[in-house]
């Protein structure tokens, strides 16, 4: 207890400090929000996987997919990886990076104000963000509640304050400056944490291959030793969770914002393989240690608990150092996607919904204020939803979690996507996609809570649960937008050319980075 008591207030005593001497760089809004846009590429790779990775999939996900999939689990968080992580970093890296700097924009809510030239988008999308954002950070206090109740026998309550003040406590103070150097901090230790799990975890039975041939020997139905497969026993099922849990991140607000912040193009290529390397090893080694479930844990138990209780099971047997070490990983998960999201959150509402529902603009003073204030609300409110979900077992709240990561991406990604790309995309194309994005999901909800029947072969298959939806919703939108905008150009914004121009603007890069095809030695003598 001694030991796991010490770990925690040196860890508590870190963030608190961390916080404080990054309260300068938070002074105005541009520093409280994206760091002054010149954060490196360590910071912002790590920032990008710990918002990423959180104990709802190291305790959550990890546990009901490894469950269900057995060893091939681990597609999921290799999927994580190359199409959640390297693709993004990618795709949209720069790109971002260029056009929200020209158009000043710092929210995602704000871009698509600014890119398609609509107040009534940007409060749309700040509304669609702060409503979807809530329950999803209320359910990552979930994932604590189990590990700390095995390790210190504590209230599920006291968890969620105390993660919940210290959350606050650096967030108000240090801005996304601290939150981007706790990110790292969190990220190490994550790094190392999961390595050390594993091998003890393998090591109850026999080491690697000998809890694989355990695991051959579960019964699979039809597919013997389907937990040890390639694509384990559900392929179709796998595969929708991989793209839900991948492409999902495309269009989530407090995963692109990291784009907004980074310093410059080396920092993304930098940033890029780091990213990738952290989602393989975090990811790819949540799901894999999740691939061992059964061994651990009877379906009884499952019955009877749920799914958050198979990697707790599988963790109760560790020496007092590992569940430390367990604890510290799951809360340097947690607080920082929890830090990343209340951050987020709060600036689309000051700067994006009271922004500009307000006649009078707000001085820098007052938009400070205002920031920290909707800090510390947003964090109390997730942290009360947090706890009366978990005390009630309230159903719509827990299926409202359910679908946030679905509406969030369903709504945004495609619009965001096409608006770095494409200048012909419409407003009311954007409109569609935030209404099919969130009314899809809003369905889902009204499905999964039984108000609404649905059958038939495909409709039956979409609304199956809110992983189907979420997947089937952000694949209908790619389509979606650029069929709507093709029939309404009318409503294409003006001055399309001129924010695109900052795609060709000319800077100058050392020859290293840039060759040319007229280069004339002799004009440029060394």
């Amino acid at each position: 207890m001694v030991v796991k008591i010490t770990l925690l207030l040196v860890f508590f005593a870190v963030f608190v400090c961390v916080g404080i001497i990054c309260r300068r760089q938070s002074a105005d809004v541009n520093g409280f929000v994206l760091g002054g846009r010149s954060v490196g590429p360590w910071l912002t790779a790590f920032a990008y996987g710990t918002s990423y990775f959180s104990a709802v999939i190291f305790v959550g996900y990890a546990g009901q997919f490894g469950w269900s999939f057995g060893v091939a689990s681990t597609w999921i968080g290799l999927g994580n990886a190359f199409i959640g992580s390297l693709l993004p970093w990618a795709i949209l890296g720069r790109r971002t990076r260029i056009m929200t700097q020209h158009l000043s924009s710092r929210t995602m809510p704000e871009f698509f104000g600014q890119r398609y030239a609509s107040p009534a988008l940007k409060v749309a999308a700040s509304a669609i963000t702060f409503l979807f954002l809530i329950p999803y950070t209320a359910s990552l206090f979930n994932g604590l509640s189990r590990l700390f109740r095995m390790a210190f026998n504590v209230d599920y309550s006291v968890c969620v304050v105390v993660m919940a003040v210290l959350t606050a406590i650096y967030v108000i103070v240090g801005g996304y400056m601290a939150t981007a150097v706790n990110d790292f901090i969190q990220g190490i230790i994550m790094l190392v944490g999961i390595v050390a799990v594993i091998g003890a975890v393998l090591a109850k039975h026999g080491g690697f291959m000998a809890s694989l041939v355990a695991m051959s020997s579960i019964d699979c139905g039809e597919l013997r030793g389907g937990y040890v497969s390639f694509f384990g026993p559900q392929p179709l099922y796998l595969l929708v969770v991989v793209l839900l849990t991948s492409l999902g991140t495309w269009g989530l607000p407090q995963m692109v914002g990291k784009f907004y912040a980074i310093k410059n193009e080396e920092s993304i290529k930098i940033g890029t393989m780091i990213s990738t390397f952290f989602a393989v090893v975090v990811a790819g080694g949540c799901y894999f240690l999740g691939g061992f479930g059964r061994l651990f844990s009877t379906p009884q138990l499952v019955a009877a608990e749920g799914f958050d209780s198979v990697v707790p099971t599988m963790l109760s047997g560790l020496s007092d150092l590992l569940i430390a070490v367990v604890l510290i990983l799951v809360l340097s998960a947690s607080m920082s996607t929890l830090s990343s999201l209340v951050l987020t959150s709060s600036s689309t509402l000051t700067l994006d919904f009271i922004g500009a529902l307000r006649k009078k603009k707000m001085d820098e003073k007052t938009n400070m204020l205002v920031l920290r204030v909707f800090v510390a609300m947003f964090i109390v409110i997730s942290a009360l939803i947090a706890i009366v979900q978990a005390k009630s077992r309230v159903t719509f709240i827990a299926q409202l979690m359910g679908i946030s990561w679905g509406a969030l991406s369903g709504a945004f990604l495609a619009p965001f996507l096409y608006g770095l790309y494409w200048k012909k995309v419409s407003r009311a194309a954007v409109a569609a996609g935030f209404v099919f994005g969130t009314g899809m999901m809003v369905f889902q909800l009204c499905v999964s809570l039984k108000w609404i029947a649905v059958s038939g072969p495909v409709i039956g298959l979409v609304f199956k649960n809110s992983l189907y939806s979420g997947v089937a919703t952000m694949l209908c939108s790619l389509v979606l937008i650029p069929l709507v905008s093709v029939m309404t150009q009318g409503t294409t914004p003006q001055g399309v050319d001129a924010m695109f121009s900052c795609y060709s603007r000319t800077v100058r890069v050392p020859a290293r980075d840039v060759l040319t095809e007229d280069f004339d030695p002799s004009k440029f003598p060394c």
